[in-house]
């Protein structure tokens, strides 16, 4: 588990739950907003993988063997793969963090 300390810098004015609950919503839509890049590179790669009819993993592993050449689309595929593979990781901080 990874653990981060918020420190808000105010003196008065701003309470803990009014911080916490601050915190919460801008997690929330950031949560939302990786869900949404995550889908939107997910839709790219399955678009991808029915024209080629390969999963996305199998590409990368002959693309990044070699076996594939250097076609723009394989480009373009593994690119949106690794987008994929980011938002994927990023939504899942936001989604698990306790404030």
């Amino acid at each position: 588990m990874i653990e981060v300390k918020l420190t808000t810098g105010f003196t008065e004015g701003v309470n803990e739950d009014e911080a916490r609950h601050a915190v919460g919503d801008a997690l929330h839509r950031e949560a939302k907003w990786a869900d949404a890049k995550y889908a939107y590179y997910e839709r790219i790669c399955g678009q991808f993988e029915e024209e080629y009819e390969l999963t996305s993993d199998e590409f990368i592993e002959r693309f990044e063997s070699g076996e594939l050449g250097d076609d723009r689309d394989y480009f373009d595929w593994y690119a949106a793969k690794r987008a994929r593979d980011l938002w994927r990781r990023r939504s899942a901080i936001p989604s698990r963090a306790e404030v």
